[in-house]
C-alpha cells in the first residue's frame, strides 16, 4: 500500500510531500494545475516509460521518493528476494533524473535497474484510465485476467505441465529418429567392419606378443647351429664322456694313492653335476629354438593383419577389441532403434492426449468463468446508467501453447443490436470509464491490500452517474487503497481523504502544490467544482449535501 510520495524539482514541482492514506484518496484542482504531474512522478519512480523532460527548468536534477507498506505475503517480496535486494516491511523507492537525462534508482538504499522497478510496480500499483493500455484495455492480458477471476491457477498449471511434457516427448522422439537415421547411413560400414574385426578377433596385448615371437623366430636360425655344436661338445660324446672316463681311471687307483685323489675326484663329481645341468639347459634352449618353418610365416601374417586393421580404423592395435565393441553397440542401437522410436511415438501421443485433456478442462473452466464475469459486470453496469450495454468475454480458438488453446478478449456493445467490439474502440470516453470501473470492481472483489489509481475515470459523466462511479470507487477502496484524480464533485465528496492541486506563480516561477483539505475547506473545493470560479452559498449548500451523502 502506498504511504507517501516526495517530489523535488520535477516539471513545475519544486518540493512536494504527499502522504496517502488507506481508503479513497481524491485529488482535485483546475485543469492544468498539475494533477497529471503527480502521476508522471509516480510512474517515474516506478520505472514506467514516459516523458523524458521531467527535470524542472533550471534544476540540475529531479528526484522522486515513494514508500509502501508490504504485508507478509505481498508479491513484491519475491521480486526483491530474486533481485538480491533487502526485504523489509517498508519498501522505499528513490529515483533521480539529471538534466542531461541520466537516471539512477535505489530500492531500500540499494542501487537497482529500471527493470527491477518495473517488476516491483506490477505488484504495487495499478493504473486505470481511458489510456490504460498497460492493463484492462490490452487484449494480450485478458486471458490472464479471466484466469485470475476464475481462480484457474491449478488448471492452468496442469496445462503448462502437460505442454512441457508434450514438448519434451516430441524432442525425445525427434532426437531418437535423428540418431537412428545417422546410424542407418553408416550401417553397411558398421556391419562390414564388425565382421572384419570379428574374423580377426584381435586381443589386447597380442601385437606385442606376436612381435616378440617373430623376433625370436627370426633370430633362432642364426644361433641354433652354434648351440647344437656346444651341446654335442658337452654331451655324451664330448666333455661328459671325458669326465666320466677320467673318474673311472682315478677310481681304479684311488686306494693306492693314500687319499691324495679324493679331493680331485670330489671336484670332478661336482663338475659332472654342473655339466649335466648345463647340458639340460642347452637342450631346453634348443627345444625353444625349434619351430615349424611355417610358424614364422603365420605369425608375421597375423601381426601384419592386426597392424593394417589398426591403421585402417585409426586406432591403436591394443584398442581394436574395444573399437569392435563400440561398433557392435552402434549396430545394437540401430537394431533397437526402430523399437525405441515406436515407443517414443506412443509416449508422444499419450502426452498429446494429456495436453488436449488439460487444455479442454481449462477451456471449459474459462467459458464458465467468462459467463460469471459477464453477469457480474452486467450487474455493475446498471447503477452506472449503462443497463442497456452488454459486456461479453469472447473466447476463440488460438494456437495451442502452454496457456491452452483459447484467445480471450473483452468486448462491449453499447446499444442493443449493435455489434460487439474491443473496449477502447466501441465505447466513448465516458462509457469506457464506466466499463473499466465495473470490470475492475468485479475483478478485485474479495482482494485486499491493493493500490489502484484512477486517472479521471469519471470524465464525461455527471449527476447520478458520477455519484454511482464515486460509490463504486469507494467500494473498491474499502478493501484497499484507491487514488483518484477527478473533476467530478460527486466523486470528490465520497473521498475519505481529499487533496487540492494548485498552480501558483511567484517571482516569475510557476509551481504546483498539493494541499490536504480539512472538512471546511472541502466544502469550498467541492462548491468550486460545482459552480466554477465564483463560489455561491447555493454551491456551498450543494457541496455540504454531497459530503453528507
Amino acid at each position: 500500500m502506498l504511504r507517501g510520495l516526495d517530489i523535488t524539482d520535477m516539471l513545475i514541482i519544486d518540493r512536494l510531500e504527499l502522504r496517502v492514506q488507506p481508503g479513497l484518496n481524491v485529488l482535485t484542482g483546475e485543469t492544468g494545475a498539475g494533477k497529471s504531474i503527480l502521476l508522471d512522478a509516480l510512474g517515474f519512480v516506478l520505472g514506467w516509460r514516459g516523458r523524458a523532460d521531467l527535470v524542472r527548468q533550471g534544476a540540475e536534477q529531479g528526484e522522486v521518493t515513494a514508500w509502501f507498506d508490504l504485508t507478509a505475503d505481498h508479491p513484491a517480496r519475491a521480486v526483491l528476494q530474486e533481485a538480491g535486494l533487502p526485504v523489509e516491511d517498508e519498501l522505499i523507492l528513490r529515483r533521480i533524473n539529471t538534466a542531461d537525462g541520466r537516471k539512477t534508482a535505489w530500492v531500500n538504499d540499494r542501487r537497482c535497474s529500471g527493470e527491477v522497478l518495473r517488476q516491483l510496480s506490477d505488484t504495487l500499483v495499478e493504473l486505470h484510465g481511458q489510456h490504460d493500455d498497460r492493463g484492462l484495455l490490452n487484449p494480450r492480458g485478458h486471458r490472464a485476467i479471466l484466469d485470475d477471476f476464475g481462480d484457474l491457477d491449478d488448471l492452468r498449471a496442469a496445462c503448462r505441465s502437460a505442454w512441457s511434457a508434450k514438448a519434451q516427448a516430441a524432442k525425445a522422439l525427434k532426437a531418437a529418429e535423428a540418431a537412428v537415421t545417422a546410424i542407418r547411413e553408416e550401417e553397411d560400414y558398421l556391419r562390414h567392419a564388425v565382421a572384419e574385426l570379428d574374423a580377426l578377433a584381435p586381443e589386447p596385448g597380442e601385437e606385442a606378443t606376436l612381435d616378440a615371437r617373430r623376433r625370436t623366430m627370426q633370430g633362432a636360425e642364426k644361433i641354433r647351429s652354434d648351440v647344437v655344436r656346444a651341446h654335442e661338445i658337452l654331451g655324451h660324446q664330448g666333455a661328459e664322456a671325458a669326465l666320466g672316463e677320467a673318474l673311472r681311471w682315478l677310481d681304479g687307483v684311488a686306494e693306492q694313492a693314500d687319499g691324495a685323489l679324493e679331493a680331485p675326484m670330489a671336484a670332478l663329481s661336482r663338475a659332472m653335476v654342473e655339466l649335466d645341468e648345463a647340458t639340460s639347459g642347452i637342450a631346453t634352449a634348443l627345444d625353444s629354438l625349434s619351430f615349424n618353418p611355417t610358424d614364422l610365416e603365420d605369425t608375421e601374417e597375423r601381426l601384419f593383419a592386426i597392424r593394417a586393421l589398426a591403421r585402417k580404423h585409426d586406432v591403436l592395435a591394443d584398442d581394436l577389441a574395444g573399437f569392435a565393441e563400440t561398433l557392435r553397440s552402434k549396430l545394437a542401437a540401430l537394431d533397437a532403434g526402430d523399437a525405441d522410436v515406436a515407443a517414443l511415438a506412443v509416449a508422444l501421443r499419450l502426452a498429446e492426449t494429456t495436453y488436449e485433456t488439460a487444455a479442454a478442462n481449462l477451456s471449459a473452466a474459462r467459458h464458465a468463468a467468462a459467463k460469471a464475469l459477464d453477469a457480474e459486470v452486467g450487474t455493475e453496469l446498471a447503477p452506472l446508467k449503462m443497463e442497456r450495454a452488454v459486456f461479453e468475454t469472447q473466447i476463440t480458438d488460438d494456437t495451442p501453447g502452454p496457456e491452452g488453446v483459447d484467445n480471450v478478449a473483452f468486448t462491449v456493445a453499447t446499444n442493443p443490436g449493435a455489434p460487439a467490439g474491443p473496449l477502447n474502440k466501441i465505447a466513448s470516453g465516458g462509457e469506457l470509464s464506466r466499463f473499466l470501473l465495473a470490470l475492475k470492481v468485479c475483478l478485485t472483489r474479495g482482494q485486499s491490500g491493493l493500490t489502484m489509481i484512477f486517472d479521471e475515470i469519471d470524465r464525461g459523466v455527471g449527476g447520478a452517474t458520477a455519484d454511482a462511479v464515486g460509490r463504486r470507487l469507494a467500494a473498491l477502496a474499502s478493501e484497499g487503497q484507491v487514488l483518484v484524480v477527478t473533476h467530478s464533485p460527486q466523486v470528490a465528496a465520497l473521498g475519505a481523504h481529499h487533496w487540492r492541486v494548485e498552480k501558483r506563480v511567484a517571482g516569475g516561477m510557476t509551481t504546483s502544490t498539493v494541499t490536504p483539505l480539512p472538512s471546511p475547506d472541502r466544502v469550498d473545493e467541492i462548491a468550486r467544482m460545482l459552480s466554477g470560479d465564483t463560489i455561491t452559498e447555493e454551491a456551498r449548500g450543494a457541496a455540504r449535501a454531497l459530503l453528507a451523502g
